[in-house]
């Protein structure tokens, strides 16, 4: 086949060890923390709900170095969100909790960068909101882990710090849903593939960021996320 205009290069998340992880798809869960669901306005185990991010909103970076996102267009409140995110190796349909783990190749730290104001404005209008999460370099992300390597993630601390101060705090088994169970949930919408990777929620204390910020997220057992707003 003779393309009309070049393809796109394939987004790809530098694996621990060596090797990358080609990015299919990006799927985020909402409120998937209790405090932080309450700090937006609800509360209780609300059945999980997903949204997406284009494949190229993930920002690769490599252990030990500081990522760089530019301040995006049309926000002036852009929020950090620290999240486990999990990367699938396996694919499937309606697959079972008790199944899910088989279908992970590894872990990862991410930030699912937020221009809250404007998805505030879209939620009071009812419309959707892709234009406050699907935006470039919405998704930064550091190496992938082997599942091999660290066992299920199950608990474990996972913070985010800006400029060296604490912003968010939690633990993996706050998680209202478990990565499990959103791996059953989510293959029931749709056919998950090898290559999709799945941000699972963020805990308490999503606060903006300003050119010059400089976030440190951290997941108990995976290497350091370091990103700098540009």
């Amino acid at each position: 086949m003779s393309f009309v205009v070049a393809p796109p290069p394939t987004v790809a998340v530098p694996v621990a060890g060596g090797g990358a992880f080609p990015v299919h798809r990006i799927y985020c869960v909402g409120r998937n923390y209790v405090e932080h669901a309450q700090e937006m306005g609800f509360s209780g185990r609300e059945p999980p709900f997903f949204f997406m991010k284009p494949a190229d909103a993930a920002v690769p970076v490599v252990d030990g170095e500081t990522g760089r996102i530019e301040y995006p267009s049309l926000t002036g409140n852009l929020h950090h969100e620290i999240e486990l995110v999990v990367a699938i190796g396996m694919g499937g349909r309606d697959i079972k909790a008790a199944d899910a783990a088989r279908h992970i190749w590894g872990y990862a730290v991410g930030l699912d960068m937020t221009r809250r104001d404007l998805q505030n404005e879209m939620k009071k209008q009812g419309r959707p909101w892709c234009i406050g999460k699907a935006f470039e370099q919405a998704a930064p992300i550091g190496p992938i882990v082997p599942i091999a390597s660290t066992g299920e993630l199950t608990h474990g601390a996972i913070t985010l710090a800006v400029n060296g101060q604490p912003r968010q705090k939690g633990d993996l088994k706050e998680l209202i849903w478990n990565v499990n169970e959103i791996i059953e949930h989510l293959s029931a919408a749709w056919t998950l593939q090898p290559g999709d990777l799945i941000f699972t929620g963020t805990p308490a204390g999503v606060a903006a960021v300003t050119r010059g910020d400089v976030m440190e997220g951290r997941v108990e057992g995976l290497p350091e996320l370091r990103v700098a707003v540009a």
